[in-house]
């Protein structure tokens, strides 16, 4: 990228360790920095709209990545606004018959150390914000949308609404579609997966009582899913709906959705869908087609480095594209904090990252095909999985992000 231009100065002085600029001020950006600032940088975070905050809707958070946000010191805030799943269950779209699931609650906190959250993404990201603000070695800027940057032997400059801001590093935790990455390795349209989602969130008060169980349900059917749990204390239900679609490519997190077209998408499936779209505001319907890249081969130049959907987005089928990003933050924090190379330390971050991000990228796209197969398959797959393994789900689970960094050979 060209250098950024010169129309105003604003040096920043460093702190013992070093300066690190991030551009983007999601879930990823926000903890990034706040695990960069636990080991003694200071931080800067650089968020586009005009205020911090989140859109959508629920998120899962596995103990692979509380383990991290705990560790940061915000598990009463995050007790305070989620909510503890029993388990997941997957059942017939019509029969809504149970086919297969799992335990969490405090078994899996027993089994992992840490808990299985559902929480909603405004949520998570305010008790993330909050914790920021309360830190002085961080720095939060918003409608600062990084337009440019360069990096030489003295560190990183990038310019941001006009002012050029100087550091040692800079991330990118800019999204799917992040300048910072188009400027490290050229500009790249993502891929159409063929997927539309849904969203929307439905009042727990207007359901009838015991209709949700206090778990993640997953409807599997023909070229489609429909998934619901808790969030905010069980006072709402987070849906998230599934189609297979063509014709339709709208990426957007507020691109309004038409109670009509959700309807059709899901007729003939089980009453208890049926009660949960009639129960939702129909001016609160939302779908956004769903994109993804394949795994990078690079996510670093020099003191320039990739966090997040902007070096690994991924599909939703596994529930765990907040979790790589919160993991993502604590291994560059170990990393960054080990030694002065940044460039050594930059590649480091990415070689223990990229096994595990793939596998999750790949287990995702894996997942779409699996929750929406049809006829004999579908059969077959509802018959098996009873007695499918959960040595995935225990691998998952038991990644320590905090302790990565001990060795380049971290198993997934």
């Amino acid at each position: 990228m060209q250098n950024p231009p010169k129309i105003q100065s604003q040096p920043v002085p460093f702190a013992t360790t070093g300066k690190v600029l991030i551009a983007g001020g999601g879930i990823g950006g926000v903890t990034a920095a706040l695990c960069l600032a636990k080991v003694g940088f200071e931080v800067a975070v650089f968020e586009r709209a005009p205020e911090f905050g989140e859109i959508g809707a629920g998120l899962q958070l596995s103990p692979n990545c509380t383990r991290v946000l705990h560790h940061l010191g915000l598990a009463e805030a995050l007790k305070a606004c989620s909510f503890v799943p029993d388990g997941t269950e997957f059942r017939v779209w019509k029969s809504g018959r149970v086919v297969g699931g799992m335990t969490l609650g405090q078994s899996a906190h027993e089994t992992y150390g840490f808990p299985y959250y559902h929480i909603h993404r405004a949520d998570l990201h305010r008790v993330l914000v909050d914790a920021a603000r309360q830190c002085p070695a961080i720095g939060l800027y918003c409608a600062c949308e990084v337009t440019d940057f360069a990096q030489d032997a003295s560190g990183v400059r990038l310019a941001a609404a006009g002012v050029t801001h100087t550091g040692d590093v800079l991330i990118g935790a800019d999204g799917i579609h992040s300048r910072v990455r188009a400027g490290l390795l050229g500009d790249q349209a993502p891929d159409f997966t063929g997927n539309v989602a849904w969203r929307m969130l439905v009042p727990t008060e207007r359901l009838p009582k015991g209709l949700i169980r206090p778990m993640a349900t997953v409807w599997w059917g023909p070229g489609k899913h429909f998934l619901h749990y808790y969030v905010r204390c069980g006072a709402l239900v987070n849906c998230t709906c599934v189609v297979e679609k063509s014709g339709w490519e709208v990426e957007s997190w507020t691109e309004p959705g038409e109670y009509d077209e959700l309807k059709r998408d899901f007729a003939g499936w089980h009453s208890d869908v049926q009660t949960l779209i009639d129960s939702a505001d129909r001016d609160s319907l939302f779908k956004w087609a769903l994109f993804d890249r394949r795994p990078m081969p690079r996510w670093s130049e020099g003191a320039v480095a990739l966090l997040g959907d902007a070096c690994h987005p991924t599909l939703p089928f596994m529930a765990q594209g907040a979790a790589m990003a919160i993991e993502d933050a604590a291994v560059l924090a170990g990393c960054l904090s080990t030694g002065s190379d940044t460039t050594a330390a930059l590649e480091r971050y990415a070689a223990l990252r990229r096994r595990r991000t793939a596998w999750i990228q790949n287990g995702s796209r894996r997942n779409a095909e699996f929750f929406h197969l049809r006829g004999i398959k579908a059969w077959l797959r509802n018959r098996g999985s009873r007695r499918a393994s959960g040595s995935i789900m225990d691998s998952l689970f038991r990644y320590d992000a905090l302790a990565a960094t001990d060795s380049i050979n971290t198993p997934t």
